[in-house]
């Protein structure tokens, strides 16, 4: 007796055990990227995309570059900055004295204590 279902063994989103016979991958290429500490990384990128120059190495996170004798050097680490520190580069003391009284200005204005 039959249960009814035509689909028996298999679940909902699997996919073949082999490759559809009708379709075939996209053609790509394997190009390799080198890194200052060594490491050689194969990337696969599409047969018409160019290639970028730089890369960042999967396994030490530097860049990294096609030729093997040259490759870039390691970045430099940036230290962290507060918010404060990047707007303190690009005003000045005075400017930012000029921006502090405007908004006090308007505070004020607002809740009915003009000066």
């Amino acid at each position: 007796m039959s249960s009814g279902s035509a689909i028996r063994g298999s679940r909902v989103g699997s996919s073949p055990v082999r490759p559809d016979e009708r379709s075939e991958p996209a053609p790509r290429r394997e190009v390799t990227y080198f890194c200052a500490a060594g490491h050689a990384s194969q990337i696969w990128f599409s047969a018409e995309a160019p290639s970028p120059d730089a890369w960042d190495c999967p396994r030490c996170g530097q860049p990294a570059g096609l030729d093997r004798q040259n490759p870039p050097g390691r970045s430099r680490a940036e230290p962290y900055k507060s918010h404060l520190a990047y707007v303190k580069e690009r005003r000045t003391d005075e400017d930012g004295a000029k921006i502090l009284e405007e908004a006090l200005a308007k505070l004020r204005q607002r809740r009915g204590r003009g000066e």
